[in-house]
């Protein structure tokens, strides 16, 4: 097939048909899923199609640094980030219309050596990575290291003031909806730490005091309405529920926290705040949230995954779920249900990734408008 071909067939795939004025339906933009494939060194990239299935996209997988373990787009789809833990470093991709993507002039930004987990913040002007230190090949606590994203380019320039300390061995981070605070899972801290986030520089100052989760969390999300943060603890196999106060500290919700199963990994929650999902040993557990924050397991789950599921995410349309498993080094992806909660395997899923596929995000299709 042609290089035309291909390029045609894609933007055939993942653009939204034009219908007729009279039965439009709510504009969607096209979507795109994103992996990070720890002991391949690249990355995988798909289209979602209309049902949820994954199409690879043209030259994927694309090169990465060494080690790459998280990924992060930031809302807007332009630009895609990877932390690579080994020699450390983010690599850095500009994505086109057609969703191919390129490596961004400089990359990869320097960053240092154990850097596991990156993440950018609502507005898509600042990027966060972490350093998890001694427990990722460094050395030392680890600490957080913060850019400015610029919005033509995507290249990264450090924040003034960065490191920020956050416990240690810090792996993972989440930002509030209103980009007003930051909340870290501190995995041999035990604990998650609240910062509130400069919205003209992007610099963190900690606020209160780091509050206890379970025992080594790796994985943290806020709710969409920025009223509770979710910690998944894999040494414990649970969930730490915390209710976010008003000044950004946070006060353990009634009952956290919460089972799951062996191996608890990501945990994310969706679109509408009615769900949290945590991908662990057996596949994904889905539980609703009620109006205390508390977690309830909904009697489908666990609905399995392939073998070793490590991140989860949910699509921006809220409708799709999508799994990374390292152990059989693909996606599982499922239908979701945002009103009942229920997932249901889409059909041909799963889908070929690299090895040890570790790091996942779903974002939207650019649009360069």
């Amino acid at each position: 097939m042609t290089r035309f071909l291909q390029s045609a067939l894609w933007t055939a795939i993942v653009m939204t048909p034009v219908l007729p004025a009279h039965a439009q339906k709510p504009r969607q933009r096209a979507e795109l899923v994103y992996v990070a494939n720890q002991s391949a060194d690249d990355v995988s990239a798909y289209g979602i199609r209309s049902g949820g299935a994954l199409v690879a996209i043209p030259g994927s997988p694309f090169a990465a640094g060494g080690s790459p373990n998280s990924i992060a787009a930031v809302p807007s789809g332009r630009f895609v980030y990877v932390a690579d833990v080994i020699p450390g470093g983010i690599s850095a991709f500009s994505v086109s219309e057609t969703g191919v993507v390129t490596p961004i002039p400089g990359s990869p930004f320097p960053a240092a050596t154990g850097t596991v987990f990156v993440t950018s913040d609502p507005s898509g002007r600042f990027l966060y990575a972490l350093n998890c230190g001694s427990d990722c090949s460094s050395s030392g606590a680890g600490n957080i290291e913060a850019f400015t994203i610029d919005q033509q380019t995507g290249v990264l320039t450090s924040v003034a003031g960065s490191p920020f300390s956050a416990g240690n061995h810090p792996y993972s981070l989440a930002v509030d909806p209103t980009g007003h605070f930051a909340y870290v899972a501190s995995a041999d801290s035990d604990e998650v730490y609240a910062f509130a986030v400069d919205s003209q520089s992007g610099a963190l100052t900690q606020v209160g005091v780091p509050i206890a989760a379970g025992n080594r969390p790796l994985s943290v999300a806020v709710d969409p309405w920025g009223e509770y943060v979710y910690a998944a603890n894999t040494g414990s196999s649970n969930v730490s529920a915390f209710a976010i106060n008003f000044d950004g500290s946070l006060s353990d919700v009634k009952g956290s926290p919460f089972a799951v199963g062996a191996f608890t990994s990501g945990v994310t929650v969706s679109a509408n705040g009615r769900f949290v999902l945590v991908s662990a040993g057996p596949g994904v557990y889905v539980y609703s949230i009620d109006s205390a924050g508390a977690l309830h397991l909904l009697p489908e789950s666990p609905v399995a995954a392939g073998t070793g599921p490590n991140g989860i995410s949910i699509d921006p349309n809220d409708a799709f779920v999508y799994v990374a498993n390292g152990g059989s080094a693909n996606v599982s992806a499922y239908v979701f249900n945002n009103q009942s909660g229920k997932l249901t395997q889409v059909s041909g899923s799963p889908y070929a990734a690299g090895k040890f596929a570790a790091g996942i995000t779903t974002a939207v299709l650019p649009t360069h408008e």
